[in-house]
């Protein structure tokens, strides 16, 4: 990426080796990655720093994917516009219904190829070749 500064992307998964894989990726692609276990610990985040994108997988404890993009899309602040792209091994079409109602921008089913995550992100952030 060398269009200035670095994107910044959060990772929302409770899986330590989801969050891995997902932050080798993108990292190789230039972006900036901070992590979160789950929605709450990710909400947290997004409301105190800038993200140019948030990356949420649904089943996580504490606070699922669902109910963060909810949180999110209420807030009346910038950052409820961040786009979100939900992950998930649910492929069912009633699952990525249920995303985009919450508020995602877009539903990638687990396995995601590293390639493919990254070229999404690009596109999302505004940063694709």
């Amino acid at each position: 990426m060398t269009d200035g500064a670095r994107k910044r992307i959060l990772i929302v998964d409770d899986a330590a080796l989801v969050r891995t894989y997902y932050r080798s990726a993108l990292e190789a692609r230039g972006f900036e990655v901070e992590e979160a276990l789950n929605g709450l610990e990710g909400l947290d985040k997004i409301l105190l720093q800038s993200f140019d994108l948030a990356i949420v997988d649904i089943n996580m404890p504490q606070m699922d994917g669902f109910t963060f993009l909810r949180a999110l899309r209420s807030k009346e602040l910038p950052v409820s516009a961040i786009p979100v792209l939900v992950t998930s091994t649910e492929a069912g079409p009633q699952d990525m219904a249920a995303a985009r109602s919450a508020g995602a921008n877009y539903y990638l089913v687990k396995p995601i190829k590293q390639e493919a995550l990254a070229e999404y992100a690009a596109i999302f952030c505004g940063a694709h070749r």
